[in-house]
């Protein structure tokens, strides 16, 4: 009976060492700054109720480079909101920084410069995915590139950085 004390405070500890390292993973993130864009890294991504492996699957995106929105963070878990407003859980290996944005609306023109009467160089419908390189301060344009075309469109076009942002 002597042990049983000692076996007890040993225990003891080991839960209190478990439930203190359980919050520290919990509290793990990356310290970037939420929301933020990044896009999809692999052709085939699932999309859970939930942050980890036992939540079961709700959705299964199959568009590589589709941009989505992390909204929060849990370990190694993103919850992401896409371009349509579905929200889920996926793994952060599934999830690249290569920027990109998908067209919204109607039918776009992408110009050759930053301005209304810019020449026309190609038009992309809703849903078309385009690499962002570039969107200036104080600017309501960025710089795509679809397709191997390269030119401008105004940020009200397309859903992948936010209004204000700069992008370089």
């Amino acid at each position: 009976m002597a042990l049983r004390p000692v076996v007890l405070l040993f225990l003891g500890a080991v839960l209190a060492l478990t439930a203190a390292r359980a919050d520290a993973v919990a509290a793990e993130t990356t310290g970037l700054p939420l929301p933020r864009f990044v896009s999809l890294r692999a052709d085939e991504v699932n999309l859970r109720t939930g942050p980890g492996v036992q939540h079961p699957i709700d959705w299964v995106y199959r568009r590589r480079h589709l941009p989505v929105e992390i909204i929060a963070e849990y370990n190694t878990w993103r919850k992401i909101r896409d371009w349509q407003g579905t929200e889920g859980w996926v793994h952060q290996s599934m999830l690249s920084n290569k920027r990109t944005v998908v067209v919204t609306g109607k039918l776009r023109t992408l110009r050759h410069k930053s301005d209304t009467t810019g020449r026309p160089v190609a038009q992309a419908e809703a849903g078309v995915i385009a690499r962002l390189l570039e969107c200036p301060d104080a600017s309501t344009w960025c710089r795509v590139e679809v397709d191997g075309f390269e030119g401008w469109f105004r940020r009200v076009e397309f859903w992948g950085a936010y209004g204000d942002e700069v992008v370089r």
